[in-house]
């Protein structure tokens, strides 16, 4: 019978990894035996591939219900919550996240009692899909539609202040007096505006970013500056943005631009900018 030295036992042995731990493999103690292998998880909604998802585990950035991951966890996407860098991941099987470039006259709700057509109209009907936040009917531009539930609650809540991004064609031209209140902030009957930024395009076109989401606030803050809004294009959400897409059509948002957005619900701007004293229902536009 031969026995092994202390030396070549201590050459078999895992080697530490960077978080000090022997980098043995454990699975989940809550359900060691169902779900997927949580790097096998992550490389299917886009991280990376398996061996980089690996490193990210091992690093600590990927943490499960709240609790840091370990190499080898099995997860049940249907019911865990994954998250890196703090920002939740969409896992959960069978979501879908479109983009949508809404056209003037088109609702933003589920059906309509006056029969206009509606932005549900504009893309599949299977999966059933709603919309995040909304759009004015007069208002054109970017809206998501999704059916992840978690994604869509923390990109409308108002605490965690998501910039959108507005092209205002006004009446008349804004002087620097009515620019300086927009980015200040006016006075609306729901309280004053957080600060925005505010640019010039073109004579009598002004590009306003906000981080609220009050009822028909871009239209009202231009309103008492003296400058009503004639068009209003809402050109970019969060960090998610297409020129290409004309209006009417949509596209399936890229994994990337899914996390994306999950990191901005989930970093919370600064100051106070995030509030929402109003809290109205039809959205900014």
């Amino acid at each position: 019978m031969t026995t092994s030295s202390p030396s070549s036992r201590s050459a078999c042995a895992p080697a530490p990894m960077p978080d000090g731990s022997s980098g043995r493999r454990h699975q989940d103690p809550e359900h060691p035996d169902q779900g997927e292998r949580l790097q096998k998880v992550l490389a299917r909604v886009g991280i990376g591939s398996r061996r980089s998802c690996e490193d990210l585990i091992v690093a600590g950035r990927v943490t499960v219900n709240g609790t840091r991951a370990v190499l080898g966890q099995r997860v049940d996407v249907g019911r865990d919550e994954v998250a890196l860098d703090g920002a939740p991941l969409p896992v959960a099987p069978g979501l879908v996240h479109y983009l949508l470039h809404k056209p003037a006259g088109v609702v933003t709700t589920a059906r309509d009692p006056q029969g206009r057509r509606t932005v549900l109209d504009l893309v599949p009907a299977r999966p059933r899909v709603f919309p995040v936040g909304r759009l004015d009917a007069d208002s054109e531009g970017l809206l998501i539609l999704t059916n992840d539930g978690a994604l869509a609650q923390r990109l409308s809540h108002p605490s965690h202040g998501v910039a959108k991004e507005y092209l205002v064609e006004v009446q008349g031209v804004p002087a620097p007096g009515a620019l300086r209140a927009l980015r200040r902030g006016v006075a609306l009957s729901d309280g004053p505006t957080a600060p925005a930024t505010v640019g010039v395009v073109a004579p009598g076109v002004v590009r306003i970013v906000i981080h609220e989401g009050r009822n028909r606030q871009v239209r009202r803050m231009c309103e008492a500056v003296g400058h009503p809004v004639r068009r209003l294009v809402r050109t970019r959400i969060g960090p998610v943005s297409d020129r290409t897409l004309a209006p009417g059509t949509w596209r399936a948002l890229r994994p990337a631009e899914v996390r994306a957005l999950g990191r901005a619900a989930h970093d919370r701007p600064p100051g106070d900018v995030g509030r929402t004293p109003g809290g109205g229902r039809r959205g900014p536009g």
